[in-house]
């Protein structure tokens, strides 16, 4: 790794980012980030919509292709603009500002610090198995009927998330440390759930989910039944079944373009960025369905459908180990949340900084810290709003509404790329996008036809996050408004 020195300016506060992300830590990122705890619970959700193993598959299937294609393609823009704030940068400078200010604004009210919050709520409930007084019903202070409020769950989530805040204030390269160390563990942890699986292989199971029931209700010409936002029934395509069960899928492997963030601070960007991005994805979706061919293997899809509390990888150690296998389970997302938690606190703020050195947030975060070289205040800002979203109950339906929009700034920068690559041919591009323009335009209509199906069958995940983009534009304007009369003034 490189040592960057401190480089002052006329304002003493602002300094270089600091080189200190290699590849290893690079591709921890990537991991970490997407490593939560989706791939324990998600199947379970899914496997009630699809009620067929071969569809189970298949959907996680479609979501590796959309998650590698995405990495193929963000490779390019990364290699051709390595700078802090990644995402945010390509679409600004391949759709123009608004986009990029409308993702920024998103990204900081809901997305990552929505993420951060869910991810550290559930480090906290999963604590719970071991110290029985961290709980959602305990309560220290408690708002009307509902969910809000603080007990003693929300409050380890939140010192959690201070505690990682000020563990990545103290330098880019501690945080990447601990990131290496919990994204190392949390992959052995995953190792040894497919291990423990395939060993404790239950031969009902088998005979359940595979050879001639592999199939079963994946005819591609029948019609099926659907639950739609607001609880009537509907006749579906496969095709359309497989789309919306891509909210579990594609957000339990979401979180990988988070390396792209931290840019600025990487050594040889234009080689290890597309290198973290495409080997880190490839590494996680085949543990990804490998655990789900282990479920498979242990559990009869009813036993997953219907796992107690969703707790799909659970009920495979109980199988394996008894009562001991939840608090085994259980040991092993508390390392998995906590490493995730981690990468989204170290990734995000960079995006804050980003946006504040085009004057599209707060001048404090667009300043670095002159001893670490990290942009210590955007960290603090991400720091306080994810403890006020632990506090109230109603993050996670936010999260919930805002993979739609995920989706849909997914597909804007890969626009972006096709765009790039007609307004700025000769731009230097050290890696190009595999399979361009195919594989990028498979992507984009596939994520094109997701959105639809969402849109028709689960309003209830996308209308309030397009509501939490749109209502982005008037702040973007008036931002730009106030950054106008301040030039002026000066």
């Amino acid at each position: 790794m490189l040592r960057c020195e401190a480089v002052t300016t006329a304002n003493e506060s602002q300094t270089h980012l600091v080189k200190g992300l290699g590849l290893f830590s690079a591709t921890a990122i990537v991991m970490g980030s997407m490593i939560g705890s989706g791939i324990f619970i998600v199947p379970a959700e899914m496997s009630r919509t699809l009620a067929s193993p071969a569809l189970l598959i298949a959907a996680w299937l479609v979501t590796a292709f959309m998650t590698i294609v995405g990495a193929l393609s963000y490779g390019e823009l990364a290699a051709m603009m390595p700078k802090a704030g990644g995402q945010y940068v390509y679409l600004r400078e391949g759709l123009g500002p608004v986009w990029g200010f409308l993702y920024g604004w998103t990204l900081f009210l809901v997305i990552q610090t929505g993420t951060i919050a869910a991810v550290a709520v559930a480090f906290a409930k999963f604590l719970g198995v071991f110290v029985p007084s961290v709980s959602q019903s305990r309560w220290i202070w408690h708002m009307g009927q509902g969910n809000v409020g603080l007990n003693t769950a929300n409050l380890v989530a939140m010192v959690t998330v201070v505690f990682l805040t000020w563990l990545n204030t103290r330098g880019v390269k501690l945080g990447a440390a601990v990131q290496n160390i919990f994204t190392s563990a949390k992959v052995l942890a995953l190792l040894g759930v497919i291990a423990v699986g395939f060993l404790a292989r239950n031969a009902q199971a088998i005979a359940a989910n595979f050879g001639k029931n592999f199939w079963v209700n994946a005819d591609w010409h029948t019609p099926q039944l659907l639950m739609v936002g607001g609880g009537r029934l509907a006749w579906v395509s496969v095709f359309t079944l497989i789309g919306v069960v891509q909210v579990g899928s594609l957000f339990s492997s979401d979180a990988w373009n988070n390396v792209t963030f931290t840019a600025g601070e990487m050594t040889n960007p234009k080689r290890n960025l597309p290198l973290s991005l495409v080997g880190g994805t490839g590494v996680v979706l085949l543990l990804y369905i490998a655990c789900n061919f282990v479920y498979l293997s242990v559990l009869p899809m009813v036993a997953i459908a219907n796992a107690p509390q969703d707790r799909v990888a659970t009920a495979v150690m109980q199988v394996a180990f008894g009562a001991m296998g939840s608090k085994l389970m259980a040991a092993a997302i508390l390392v998995s949340t906590f490493g995730c938690a981690n990468g989204m606190v170290l990734a995000g703020a960079r995006v804050y900084y980003a946006m504040s050195q085009d004057k599209l947030f707060f001048e404090a975060t667009g300043k670095l810290d002159a001893k670490t070289g990290v942009p210590k205040n955007a960290l603090w800002l991400q720091c306080g709003w994810s403890c006020l979203l632990c506090l109230s109950g109603q993050y996670g339906n936010l999260l919930d509404y805002v993979i739609f929009a995920v989706l849909v700034f997914y597909v804007l920068t890969i626009v972006a790329l096709f765009r790039l690559r007609r307004t700025q041919p000769e731009a230097p591009r050290p890696y190009k996008a595999f399979g361009y323009p195919l594989l990028p335009g498979l992507y984009i209509v596939t994520a094109a036809f997701i959105c639809g199906v969402l849109l028709r069958y689960k309003p209830q995940y996308t209308w309030p996050g397009l509501g939490i983009v749109l209502l982005g534009l008037p702040v973007y304007f008036l931002w730009q408004r106030k950054t106008a009369a301040s030039a002026e003034l000066t």
